[in-house]
């Protein structure tokens, strides 16, 4: 009896550190290393979620952007070794749904979630009627000036059109304050796109019409004149063309540009002393549209965070994605991304020392204009980006670069 006694007993014990032991969870998460949130933001949140979930641990890895959607699909075929919750780009969910990369998570949305987050956030993790995440990144870029350099040249009011930044810019450029008033992320990526999609919709213009390219003509041919104008009058610094996002807002701080284009977090970092020679001589406003045309414009830049489809932990995904996306979470965190909620826009956690920026945002997110939400997106661009390019690089003409995309793009559709 002694010995049946002790084996049930081991026996016993054996179940429950096996109990326990399933009990703990590792996730492994996959972040970006810029814009938007940063890597100590990321990790403070987790802190705060492995807190209050002592049972789940999680693994954080930071990749570049462009490295972002190749690691996605690359952890596909990982089986349980993949990614438990991946981030991804508003132009990625077609073709993250259509070859089942993410888990459909539609029943897990609240249904009153819905009207308290803004539509455009909505858009980056939704396709063909389903839901793959929740969004948690509500972006677009904003125009950056320098108050000082605007006021030295006389100039009492930034520009309200584009036409007028680029007037703007020759007065500054001639009292020679600044070499290069303009300065944007126009390498050959999709940094350089986004700033494309903003002018083209500022110009009234479209990517597909009917399922057929539609940017050979119209404000999509206006936008890359636009481009190509500001180069050729000396008003855009011609290192532009190899510039992502961070060489933006590292030659802004440093005084170097009038004007910028970038996302929400540059607010924060070029009104910090410590990261800034500029600090306190900065102006936001929402990127400026066209007379006749429209009256602002943006890129919708939104991501979202989803459960890739081989995750073993679901269930614990989706908690930790919950946190990092609810209200309380994203307004402590307001000063780098502004929050996905409607009712945040509010409340001085968000407002408090960056009115401007949110009133801008206010403007912005009424007209975010989406990049092509189709499968095919990333060849969509990849076009895109070589074609527009050479043509800034002045190796083709407007109507060149665009006809031949168009027709690269035509083939793919």
């Amino acid at each position: 009896m002694k010995l049946k006694t002790l084996m049930a007993v081991t026996a016993s014990a054996a179940a429950l550190m096996t109990s326990a032991a399933m009990a703990d969870t590792t996730l492994n998460a996959l972040f970006m290393s810029q814009a938007a949130y940063s890597e100590d933001n990321i990790k403070s949140m987790t802190a705060s979620f492995e807190a209050a979930n002592p049972g789940t641990k999680v693994d954080l890895e930071f990749v570049p952007y462009e490295a972002l959607h190749d690691k996605i699909i690359a952890a596909s075929g990982a089986g349980d070794d993949g990614y438990d919750v991946v981030l991804f780009d508003v132009i990625w969910p077609a073709e993250f749904a259509e070859r089942g990369f993410l888990t459909d998570v539609s029943d897990r949305v609240a249904a009153d979630l819905t009207s308290k987050i803004f539509d455009g956030a909505w858009t980056t993790v939704e396709y063909d009627g389903k839901r793959y995440g929740m969004p948690w990144i509500l972006d677009t870029k904003y125009l950056y000036y320098n108050t000082e350099i605007l006021a030295n040249a006389g100039i009492e009011t930034p520009p309200e059109t584009w036409a007028e930044v680029l007037e703007q810019a020759k007065v500054i450029k001639d009292k020679g304050l600044v070499e290069y008033p303009l300065v944007w992320s126009w390498s050959q990526s999709e940094a350089m796109i986004c700033d494309f999609t903003t002018l083209t919709a500022a110009h009234g213009g479209s990517f597909f019409d009917d399922g057929k390219p539609a940017f050979e003509t119209g404000g999509a041919k206006a936008a890359l004149d636009y481009m190509k104008t500001s180069l050729g009058d000396g008003l855009t610094n011609p290192s532009s063309l190899e510039y992502f996002e961070e060489d933006v807002r590292r030659v802004f701080s440093a005084g170097d540009a009038a004007f910028a284009m970038n996302w929400t977090y540059m607010n924060s970092l070029v009104n910090d002393p410590n990261e800034s020679k500029v600090a306190g001589k900065v102006g936001v406003m929402s990127a400026p549209g066209v007379d006749g045309v429209s009256e602002a414009s943006a890129v919708n830049g939104s991501m979202g965070l989803g459960i890739p489809s081989n995750s073993p932990h679901a269930d614990q995904a989706w908690a930790f994605i919950n946190h990092l996306t609810n209200q309380s979470t994203q307004e402590e965190f307001a000063n780098l991304s502004l929050p996905i909620w409607k009712a945040s826009y509010s409340q001085s956690a968000v407002t408090d020392g960056q009115e401007d920026l949110v009133a801008a945002a206010d403007k912005s997110i009424a007209v975010m204009y989406p990049r092509p939400l189709v499968a095919s997106y990333t060849e969509v661009s990849s076009i895109l980006q070589k074609h527009l390019h050479g043509s800034l690089l002045d190796q083709t003409t407007s109507e060149e670069a665009l006809a031949n995309a168009a027709k690269r793009v035509a083939r793919i559709r």
